[in-house]
């Protein structure tokens, strides 16, 4: 009787590493760049929130545009394989919201982007006071 102390190998294929964030973002600019989105704004806010490292945010000039922007990124960052955490609002699309984890882009009409003010929200304290205020 032969005695086989052979282990069973199970072969495993382990995931690409995700990608950088800097690769992310130059598909994200691609992506709204192509779809000539409007005001295209880009904030880092590592040290002021857990959720993400980077927000975009860019206007398009009707709900149609808005979805077609918010596709448009969606559809780049699968270059890299990235799938979005969630998308919300593209029904209505005054304001789509794509989550890529590190990334967070925000596509808004203008007068909803002026309502919520994200870039005043994300930035505030960033700027130094101006002089008259001293």
């Amino acid at each position: 009787m032969s005695n086989s102390n052979n282990a069973h190998v199970i072969k495993t294929v382990l995931p690409k590493p995700a990608p950088s964030v800097d690769a992310m973002l130059r598909q994200v600019r691609a992506g709204v760049e192509d779809l000539k989105a409007k005001d295209v704004v880009e904030i880092d806010v590592r040290g002021k929130t857990s959720v993400c490292d980077w927000i975009v945010i860019a206007s398009g000039t009707s709900t149609r545009h808005v979805k077609s922007i918010a596709d448009e990124v969606v559809r780049k960052v699968k270059d890299l394989d990235v799938l979005p955490l969630g998308v919300e609002g593209e029904r209505e699309a005054e304001w789509v919201l794509v989550d890529l984890g590190d990334v967070v882009v925000h596509v808004m009409l203008p007068r909803v982007r002026e309502f919520y003010a994200l870039e005043r929200l994300w930035t505030v304290g960033d700027q130094p006071p101006d002089a008259e205020e001293a």
